[in-house]
């Protein structure tokens, strides 16, 4: 199966209305920044235990190890939770610059480091969830 079929059965997989936000979500991210590149990570380790829930990504950067190593991750993940749809944006370095620039203009978030969090896209103003997509997909790595 490939990366798409992978991400239509994961968004098809969810209850409504659930599923319509994620299409929506789905759709708009891969808007503001088309021809990205698409991950499907199913939120299973190499023993195929369940570690986090499944994402769908979009763009990559790379992430480097105290070690030296490396490897490409996405930089736009989008997951279903049990309360609603976490948006995460990945690779900034600074991790309170979410908070502080969209927190209080998102709506009925929750906004960490990395992760927006909320129950339904009537909760939350899309512009700004978009900003904040697109400031993820543009920030220096």
């Amino acid at each position: 199966m490939n990366v798409q079929e992978q991400i239509k059965k994961y968004i098809t997989s969810q209850a409504e209305p659930k599923r319509s936000e994620m299409q929506d979500l789905h759709q708009h991210i891969a808007r503001v920044s088309p021809g990205c590149k698409l991950w499907f990570e199913d939120g299973k380790n190499s023993e195929g235990k369940t570690v986090s829930n499944p994402n769908i990504g979009y763009g990559s950067y790379t992430i480097q190890y105290a070690d030296g190593t490396t490897r490409d991750f996405f930089r736009i993940g989008l997951s279903a939770n049990k309360t609603g749809i976490s948006v995460y944006v990945l690779g900034l370095k600074d991790k309170t610059y979410l908070a502080q620039m969209y927190g209080d203009k998102l709506g009925k978030a929750s906004v960490t480091g990395y992760c927006i969090k909320f129950k339904t896209l009537k909760d939350i103003n899309m512009d700004i969830l978009e900003a904040a997509i697109r400031y993820g997909f543009e920030a220096p790595e």
